[in-house]
């Protein structure tokens, strides 16, 4: 079996200039998202979705106040994608088996097994996967399975001119990222930090196979702080449920027999 590949995306080496967006929807002949006005800046794809397997987020924010002056704000950029989870709801959650794991350790959807139940959709902590209106079917970035079978990069890191967005072997790539978070920190910028790099990081998905460099909240760039795969939390519900249900037959008994001892 291959190791396991992955991104690890450095928002501080982003531009904002879409080179992955347009290189994404090319290569994989995606659709496009209706070419509407959505407000959101130069935003036009607004989110990640059936027919967007890539998206560059435009997040304008205030100047730090120790540098602010009256209406002041700085770009940060970021290109987001499936994370293509260690431990994957939308895999957890397909009752088809049409979501399974490639030997690259990525996620991919077999569109002939799919049946557009959306189990996926709502499995997924990070809103990735989504259906197409026009087949109804489930789909997402395959960290472009096709490319990779012929020792290809992924078209989205091929186009990227500034390499914020890097392919590779997983634990090459966390080291590397570690190398940069040191390099960072040594240059002045101790917010920067790693998301999802590790278990340690996102101990609900066990860890992401596509992680990111921040510098600011995860919140701040559209990224859960603590996403979870729902089946995860499956043993805790039955043990709530269970301990519901002791409760109302504790309950219940006892209605009866205090009920029945005043008569």
């Amino acid at each position: 079996m291959a190791a396991s590949k992955g991104f690890f995306t450095d928002t501080t080496l982003c531009i904002g200039c879409k080179a992955c967006e347009v290189a994404c929807k090319q290569w994989n002949q995606l659709p496009d998202d209706g070419f509407l006005f959505s407000g959101m800046s130069y935003d036009n794809t607004v989110h990640l979705g059936g027919s967007t397997w890539r998206h560059v987020a435009f997040v304008e924010r205030p100047v730090p106040l120790n540098t602010q002056t009256d209406g002041a704000f700085s770009w940060l950029f970021s290109s987001d994608v499936c994370k293509h989870c260690a431990r994957a709801g939308c895999l957890e959650s397909c009752p088809t088996g049409a979501i399974i794991r490639t030997e690259f350790g990525s996620v991919y959807v077999q569109p002939d097994v799919c049946n557009g139940c959306g189990y996926c959709i709502v499995s997924c902590p990070f809103g990735v996967i989504n259906r197409r209106e026009e087949d109804g079917r489930a789909w997402k970035c395959t960290l472009c399975y096709d490319r990779l079978r012929d020792d290809l990069v992924p078209a989205c890191a091929k186009a990227c001119p500034t390499e914020s967005i890097q392919f590779g072997d997983l634990d090459e790539l966390r080291a590397h990222a570690k190398e940069r978070v040191e390099q960072l920190h040594e240059r002045g910028m101790p917010e920067a930090y790693l998301y999802g790099a590790s278990a340690d990081d996102q101990p609900g998905t066990e860890g992401l196979n596509a992680f990111f460099l921040l510098v600011d909240k995860p919140e701040v760039y559209n990224l859960p702080p603590d996403p979870v795969a729902p089946a995860k939390k499956v043993k805790d519900a039955w043990l709530a449920a269970g301990a519901a249900a002791a409760g109302m037959a504790l309950a219940a008994v006892g209605a009866v027999f205090f009920g029945g001892h005043r008569a």
